[in-house]
């Protein structure tokens, strides 16, 4: 039997942000423990949309193709009218490109996604352990002592980092005492995943769009047989979520009497807000997900900039736990949560739309152009003028393989590793070494840049030196005359 190192990292909270972070670890080999205080898996669909970034996540993950199968396009938006009549707006949808391959979103019930994720976990190795909760935990200056309560009782972990995943009403950030400034916005909603007839799956119904009291929409679920309705409710007063007070609301908000509500897998009901958290660190402790930030669900920002969160954090915790210097762990608040502030900021302007009637997602909403220009792993080591500059997303292109074979510039990416790309280079900038990938692309060399997509995607001159994050953003970009630059570099983020 295989023994099982200590774990280096205790994760609190097994929903989407908590899992994106255990199948990061687990792909790096850091042992960990990942609980969740309910008994069984969350089996709602509060968060139903996979954004393009988070698509390129999830493929780097190794899940993007069975969340996709499983899942399916946002339909168009049917807004029913007094009249009777109703008007059709399909999703605006860019068309992808070499740069950017993935420009829909995708619909997937959360309870899915959460599935799937585990199943990628399990492949890995790693597990969730259900009915397992921290109800206390200290502080050293080597780690921190976790207390659990499970099903076998209590018991005392020492782990080097606690992650609070354990969302918006976090135990582990009241423990800190984090405040989480914001406001409630309100609106107070219900969402429901029912069983439905008497409506067609080809469309998102939406009725008394503009009319905050009565605003009412039923989704059809991809990859299930539900709907999922959402509306507003009082604010005062106890809300009745079962089938019978489902239905009266549906035929009252309709106007019809055809459609019914059979049954109701899971419902829940909620004020929305916006709050963040001061802050994401405090010693050896770091908020993710809800824990750290709360979002309206117009625009579906929150489960994304969760899973992003977590993408930003594994790599660094993987690196500082493997020698590189503890400074590099402060960049991901310093990283996220301007990013979170900008979300919120969003998802309100988005909920402010849809009260006018007059909400509409275009690119904003698909976090392609999130970037971290300001960070201190960004790094400008002359001043060049370019397309693409240190601290944005690292864009995809098409390559060939020296056998023909066609390549992908996030195939190259793929695997948590840094990637360092030289463009028409003649010699080498730095040596090979653990954690770094180095390729080259052009004449003479193992990648050629046929179509010329890396070239207009970078805007790389010849003998310049593109130095790619394990999360797919630029950290540097060098010329070939700059290897004192890199190296210097390199040393600062633990590969010297």
């Amino acid at each position: 039997m295989k023994e099982q190192s200590p774990p280096a990292v205790l994760i609190c909270g097994a929903g989407a942000a908590g899992l994106t972070l255990a199948i990061d670890l687990a792909r790096r080999g850091v042992p960990f423990r990942l609980i969740e205080r309910l008994d069984r898996p969350f089996a709602g669909s509060r968060g139903k949309g996979i954004q393009p970034r988070s698509q390129e996540i999830f493929e780097d993950l190794g899940v993007l193709d069975r969340l996709v199968a499983a899942g399916g396009v946002y339909p168009p938006l049917r807004e029913y009218h007094n009249d009777g009549s109703h008007t059709d707006t399909a999703l605006e949808v860019e068309p992808p490109t070499p740069a950017e391959p993935y420009h829909i979103p995708l619909m997937l019930p959360q309870f899915l996604t959460e599935r799937l994720l585990r199943e990628r976990l399990a492949e890995l190795g790693g597990r969730v352990e259900f009915g397992c909760e921290l109800v206390g935990f200290e502080q050293e200056e080597d780690g921190v002592t976790a207390r659990l309560a499970g099903p076998v009782g209590e018991e005392l972990v020492h782990v080097p980092y606690l992650i609070a995943a354990d969302g918006g009403r976090s135990f582990i950030r009241s423990a800190l005492g984090i405040d989480f400034p914001g406001k409630t916005l309100g609106v107070r909603a219900m969402v429901a995943d029912v069983d439905l007839v008497g409506l067609r799956r080809d469309a998102w119904h939406q009725y008394h769009v503009g009319d905050r009291r009565r605003l009412m929409s039923i989704c059809p679920l991809a990859g299930t047989d539900l709907f999922q309705i959402q509306g507003a409710i009082p604010i005062d007063g106890e809300a009745d979520l079962s089938v019978d007070a489902l239905n009266v609301m549906v035929a009252e908000r309709t106007g019809r009497d055809d459609i019914h509500v059979r049954s109701v897998s899971w419902a829940s009901a909620y004020i929305m807000s916006a709050r963040l958290a001061d802050r994401y660190r405090v010693g050896r402790t770091f908020l993710i997900g809800d824990a750290a930030h709360v979002h309206p669900p117009t625009g579906g920002q929150g489960l994304n900039t969760s899973v992003q969160d977590a993408y930003n954090l594994g790599w660094k915790l993987a690196a500082v736990l493997g020698g590189a210097p503890d400074r590099l762990l402060d960049t991901y608040e310093e990283e996220r949560r301007p990013v979170a502030e900008e979300m919120l900021g969003l998802s309100t302007r988005l909920l402010d739309a849809q009260k006018r009637g007059s909400m509409r997602r275009g690119r904003e909403v698909h976090q392609l152009d999130i970037g971290y220009p300001e960070s201190a792993l960004t790094f400008e080591p002359s001043s060049r003028p370019g397309i693409l500059l240190a601290g944005d997303r690292a864009p995809d292109a098409p390559l060939r393989g020296a056998a023909g074979c066609p390549r992908r510039l996030f195939d190259l990416f793929t695997g948590g590793h840094w990637s360092l790309i030289g463009y028409e280079t003649t010699r080498e900038i730095a040596a090979p070494r653990s954690g770094l990938r180095i390729h080259h692309v052009g004449a003479q060399h193992a990648l050629s840049d046929d179509g010329g997509h890396l070239h207009n995607a970078y805007g790389l001159a010849p003998r310049e030196w593109v130095l790619v994050r394990p999360d797919g953003y630029v950290g540097a970009i060098f010329h070939s005359d700059e290897a004192g630059a890199l190296e210097h570099y390199l040393k600062g983020i633990g590969l010297g």
